[in-house]
């Protein structure tokens, strides 16, 4: 063995790499950025918005999804809870408050998110969530 004054990079364990695809997912979110968001998926992923939804399929696909959440939401915040692993497939509580930019109304929009994925990204997405108004305190 050579010994080298550089570490050998290791690829992040299952738990810390699913929680960047959620975290970076939310900061697109966030900032209105369809793309960021779509960013996270395989080229060719399935991504289901609500259980009776009919499956987006590509990343292009789920960036047209996403592309009016600036048009439509303001001041969003979103956070992740903790991820639970089980080999590729991994799932995450959610809860994202946004403010409607036509009424000024706030939502509080509570969820679940079940993944599955391949080479470093989302492969398949599905989303359960609840949405109710808000007060801007909350």
């Amino acid at each position: 063995m050579i010994a080298t004054s550089q570490p050998e990079a290791r690829p992040l364990e299952p738990k810390r790499q699913y929680a960047a695809l959620i975290d970076e997912f939310g900061k697109g979110w966030e900032k209105g950025k369809s793309d960021r968001m779509a960013g996270v998926f395989t080229d060719d992923a399935v991504f289901r918005p609500d259980p009776f939804a009919n499956p987006l399929r590509g990343r292009d696909a789920i960036a047209e999804y996403w592309k009016d959440i600036p048009r439509e939401q303001a001041e969003i915040a979103f956070k992740a809870g903790e991820i639970f692993v089980a080999g590729p497939w991994f799932s995450v509580e959610f809860r994202c408050r946004f403010r409607r930019r036509r009424s000024g109304e706030w939502m509080d929009v509570r969820g679940a998110l079940y993944c599955e994925t391949e080479e470093g990204r989302i492969s398949e997405m599905r989303m359960y969530w609840d949405r109710k108004t808000a007060s801007p305190e909350t």
